[in-house]
């Protein structure tokens, strides 16, 4: 403990300190502090997890997974979201198609609310983290609290992209009348849900501390 204190006082004198620098790490699983001792990897004396310094190949399994976010993001704008058959006839819609239907029938407020949770906010998310990463890769030392607070965000919000699912999931539950309507879910919904999956696991990949470890 003394000789940890005495590195926070020496650090302190010079610079910012943290906790890489200190030889302090904190459990991926549950959080705790760890005294690393000098090693790259020990053992949470809590719940037993590996703990390491930097969560181990956080940048290529980071790009693993939003690359594939970004592949599952166009057929879940181009195929249908869901198949309406009603009265023998058949239609199919996207998301885009349910946006200009909701606008042609004066519910702009409701049109704005999918589009922006079901077409803006997974391809902002996806653009969000992809430039953390190329910053991160290039070295960037500049507005790392800026890239920190849109990390969050991408994070906090992200999960309101399934909203368009929710909205399918209802109207199956819902609008079967028999013989005469059915909806049943199309496509997109897989592909959608695995963008807004696959987008959450690139952002549990990515470690924001690696934001913080560029030299000045």
């Amino acid at each position: 403990m003394l000789e940890l204190m005495s590195r926070v006082r020496l650090k302190m004198a010079n610079e910012i300190v943290s906790a890489k620098d200190l030889g302090i790490a904190g459990c991926h699983t549950c959080g705790l502090a760890v005294n690393m001792q000098n090693h790259d990897h020990v053992e949470c004396p809590r719940c037993g997890s590996e703990v390491h310094f930097r969560k181990p190949d956080s940048i290529n399994r980071a790009w693993a997974f939003l690359i594939a976010a970004f592949i599952m993001y166009i057929p879940a704008n181009t195929q249908p979201m869901m198949r309406t058959t009603s009265l023998g006839s058949e239609s199919a819609d996207t998301i885009m198609s349910g946006v200009i239907y909701f606008l042609s029938h004066g519910d702009w407020h409701l049109a704005l609310v999918i589009f922006a949770a079901s077409v803006m906010l997974p391809l902002l998310k996806i653009i969000a983290i992809a430039y953390i990463l190329i910053s991160i890769q290039r070295g960037s030392t500049q507005q790392k609290q800026e890239k920190t607070n849109l990390y969050r965000i991408a994070e906090i919000l992200g999960k309101w992209s399934m909203l368009d699912i929710f909205v399918v999931g209802l109207m199956v539950m819902l609008v079967q009348l028999g013989r005469l309507t059915t909806i049943d879910p199309g496509p997109a919904c897989i592909a959608f849900a695995l963008v807004v999956i696959l987008t959450m696991f690139a952002e549990e990949a990515l470690d924001p501390k690696l934001i913080w470890d560029q030299t000045e």
